[in-house]
């Protein structure tokens, strides 16, 4: 009663005393097999010569320890309830990431990139139009200036159909 009038989450009864760290530990540790499951063809090599999977591996490692560590407060601990899930957005995040690879090779960076500031920008429901569009080519033009100009990496710009600019 104490811990209540206090502010504290309320005492749950059953195994689970906090679904919400429990949610974020397993899915921490869902992250981590996967990481290590791609990974998983890479050659780790020794400490004194690391391999390309060196790195991969530990750090998968460690966001598994820590996702069963928030499994295991989950069990011992109060915590919070799980709340009502927001898809918009994890929703417009995936839907930008995954325009962004779809484009970047057939269209280039210039439409790209605006594309994907654009569609990932509306995951939150405060953002505005007008802001979102002066942001898209501000960062699109970052991009252009980091990536190809500076950095000379190979990206396209902009491809017209049998003409490469840039």
């Amino acid at each position: 009663m104490a811990d209540e009038a206090l502010g504290d989450a309320p005492a749950r009864r059953g195994l689970v005393r906090a679904p919400q760290d429990l949610a974020a530990g397993l899915s921490l540790v869902a992250l981590a097999a996967l990481a290590l499951w791609a990974g998983a063809g890479l050659d780790a090599g020794r400490l004194r010569a690391m391999g390309p999977g060196m790195m991969p591996r530990a750090v998968a490692a460690l966001v598994g320890l820590v996702g069963l560590l928030l499994v295991a407060l989950a069990l011992l601990r109060a915590g919070e309830p799980l709340g009502r899930l927001a898809w918009r957005g994890p929703l417009f995040l995936t839907l930008g990431v995954v325009g962004f690879a779809l484009t970047i090779r057939p269209v280039g960076l210039a439409l790209a990139g605006p594309l994907v500031a654009m569609v990932g920008g509306a995951a939150s429901p405060e953002s505005r139009p007008r802001e979102l569009a002066i942001f898209a080519v501000a960062i699109t033009a970052f991009c252009i200036l980091l990536f190809r100009v500076l950095l000379r990496l190979p990206i396209p710009v902009l491809n017209v159909p049998g003409v490469i600019v840039l």
